[in-house]
């Protein structure tokens, strides 16, 4: 599966084994992460699609891929859409 354009162009790529995709997030500071994370956690469990993440102060490192499929499927880019719209509200859009 291949990346759709809307996700590549807001920063998303494929992850060097081409098994799933990732994404850094930057926000002003790091309760502004860590509300951004808690939001998407409730998502995720939603979703029940759980993602790859690390936190270091204002940066999120996220990697999505569906590990019973083996790869990318509809669920990592329906969570990464969701991400980005998420993220939107913590940003000016930039």
């Amino acid at each position: 599966m291949m990346i759709a354009p809307e996700l590549s162009q807001n920063g998303w790529s494929l992850t060097p084994d081409k098994s799933g995709m990732h994404k850094t997030y930057r926000f002003t500071d790091f309760p502004a992460a860590i509300a951004w994370m808690t939001q998407i956690a409730f998502v995720a469990e939603r979703l029940n699609h759980h993602p790859e993440w690390k936190n270091v102060y204002n940066r999120v490192e996220v990697v999505l891929t569906t590990h019973d499929a083996g790869g990318l499927t509809e669920k990592d880019t329906d969570l990464a859409s969701r991400m980005d719209a998420l993220y939107l509200g913590y940003t000016d859009g930039a």
